[in-house]
């Protein structure tokens, strides 16, 4: 009887296949010499001679049964059932181990109660030749492939769709994956930075086999031949995107995406989001989709957009500083003065008879301190007007209080305006912008002095707090003795340039709560039960702390 024959009165999925190849790693294997990564060799070097139309329908490629003749078995046979097909192969035409069953149920995701059988032709006639039939009721009609969809209709989709798509296939990696494990690797991360060149291998041996025409226009190629080969000129300008694919593709996950950047063929560095998506049986294995999604232009307009918001905060920060000017030129004051008045001192002393050069040393030593303090005022004058990008930092938050306090404390004394703090003990640290956590805290600090302005009740005064909030976040109070918030307000005080002040700009609580946003945390406002303005923000902890 014939193969075609054979596979023709088969009931199930059926198989032929050409064993001439591993002939003397078969005859290791029953002697008990075989390596250990024998069922990788075998179902490598065992060839598909011929499969039924049942077998093309389940696994087979898209370009039907051509495709699958003289390829290794191993290429379309569902990974959790090769070691039983290895067994059974050798059962069949070994008799290794005696005794062996050539008919066993199986693991499959094609099929429910699957059994699988191999057996030699039976005239005997063809030495080379291992047949094998899987039967059992498909678990879902809709998982073969002629009742998916047509050839037709899934390139019409692929090349239609609004994305770049480049169909792989990468089953030439499930060979070096079964050795890499069979050696007993499990981080594979760590490996492929050890053995750089297995990456560089990869990139050659997985071939691109079709591309949309997205894909064409972004290379900037004139047709979906220039990108058919192997898939290396997508990793020229990210060459660690491909360790990553790679470590992605051994571990099992279904999906894999991260930003990287391409080289196209004419010449363009584009920002891509690479997005993979990684068969599985009873899916089709040669069949690995990437989605390339040019963000270039989005990522650009994102840059511009966080330039323009730094440009706009900075700008607040120089209109606070004005408003607080003459607080600034009292904290610059006190070691001016200071320094004058040691130095005027010192030189009393010198001028006498005697000098107390003690004492004199004493009061230089004044004088350097309060020059330290003038000059630290300073920088925190510069660091808070310079232009700078955002430097996100960990910080004690109560330190950042009581840092942005030295900028408003003289409008506090000189307006007998009272201050309480109560600042938390061991607050878990935050990640954050020194200079933009202090800007809101100064500009909430300079709204309730201006409240306390409209208020003559005795005794009135501003409260700070911190804490940490019952949902484990720093939370930051601030309660003033002002009028309160009128209601009609209190969903619109965060709005930009909405002001209740007669020259404000309406913009300082609008970049407060932009600044609060952008540090992951929330910030609100309401009245107090028992009067005036209460504003608070939440800022969420380290990782780690």
């Amino acid at each position: 009887m014939s193969s075609k024959t054979e596979l023709e009165t088969c009931d199930g999925a059926c198989w032929a296949l050409d064993i001439s190849g591993v002939r003397a790693l078969i005859a290791a294997i029953a002697s008990g010499a075989g390596p250990c990564d024998w069922v990788r060799r075998l179902l490598t070097g065992t060839l598909i001679a011929d499969v039924n139309q049942r077998t093309v329908h389940l696994v087979g490629p898209y370009d039907g049964r051509d495709c699958m003749i003289g390829r290794p078995v191993a290429a379309f046979w569902p990974a959790e059932a090769r070691e039983a097909l290895a067994e059974l192969i050798m059962a069949a035409v070994a008799n290794h181990p005696a005794g062996s069953p050539t008919r066993r149920e199986i693991t499959s995701l094609i099929f429910s109660d699957p059994v699988l059988s191999a057996w030699t032709p039976v005239d005997g006639s063809r030495s080379d030749v291992v047949f094998l039939s899987v039967t059992g009721a498909p678990t879902d009609e809709r998982s073969l492939w002629t009742l998916c969809a047509s050839d037709e209709r899934y390139r019409s989709l692929i090349h239609y769709l609004p994305i770049a798509l480049l169909q792989v296939d990468s089953t030439a990696m499930t060979a070096i994956f079964e050795e890499l494990r069979c050696k007993g690797i499990t981080d594979i991360a760590a490996y492929l930075d050890e053995a750089p060149d297995l990456p560089i291998h990869s990139r050659k041996i997985v071939k691109v086999t079709d591309a949309n025409r997205n894909a064409v226009h972004l290379f900037g190629v004139s047709s979906a031949d220039e990108l058919i080969g192997p898939v290396d000129f997508l990793f020229r300008a990210s060459p660690g995107t491909a360790n990553r694919v790679i470590t992605a593709h051994f571990e099992g996950r279904r999906t894999y995406t991260e930003l990287m950047k391409v080289l196209t063929h004419d010449g363009r560095l584009r920002d891509i989001e690479l997005s993979v998506t990684y068969p599985t049986a009873p899916q089709r294995l040669d069949v690995t989709l990437l989605s390339l999604d040019d963000v270039t232009d989005r990522l650009r307009t994102e840059a511009q957009l966080r330039q323009l918001q730094t440009d706009y905060i900075r700008a607040a920060r120089i209109s606070t500083l004005g408003e607080l000017a003459t607080s600034i030129a009292h904290e610059v004051n006190q070691p001016l003065s200071a320094i004058v008045t040691n130095a005027e001192t010192s030189l009393r002393w010198l001028s006498r008879a005697d000098p107390n050069l003690a004492k004199v040393g004493q009061l230089i030593g004044r004088i350097a301190e309060s020059a330290r303090h003038a000059s630290e005022i300073v920088q925190r004058i510069r660091g808070m007007a310079a232009p700078r990008a955002p430097e996100c930092a960990p910080l004690d938050l109560n330190q950042v209080v009581e840092e942005a306090l030295l900028f408003v404390r003289h409008e506090f004394d000189a307006r007998a305006i009272g201050l309480s703090l109560d600042l938390g003990a061991c607050l878990p640290g935050i990640l954050g912008d020194r200079v933009q956590l202090q800007q809101v805290i100064v500009n909430l600090l300079v709204n309730s002095i201006q409240a306390m302005s409209q208020n003559s009740a005795p005794n009135a005064g501003v409260a700070i707090a911190t804490m940490v909030g019952a949902d484990g976040a720093v939370r930051f109070v601030i309660h003033d003795g002002g009028p309160g918030i009128a209601p009609e307000n209190l969903d619109r005080v965060f709005t930009g340039f909405f002001t209740t002040k007669d020259e404000g700009v309406g913009i300082g609580l609008a970049i407060c709560q932009s600044i609060i946003a952008a540090h992951g945390g929330t910030i609100t406002a309401s009245n107090h039960p028992n009067g005036g303005a209460l504003f608070q923000f939440s800022l969420p902890p380290a990782a780690g702390k």
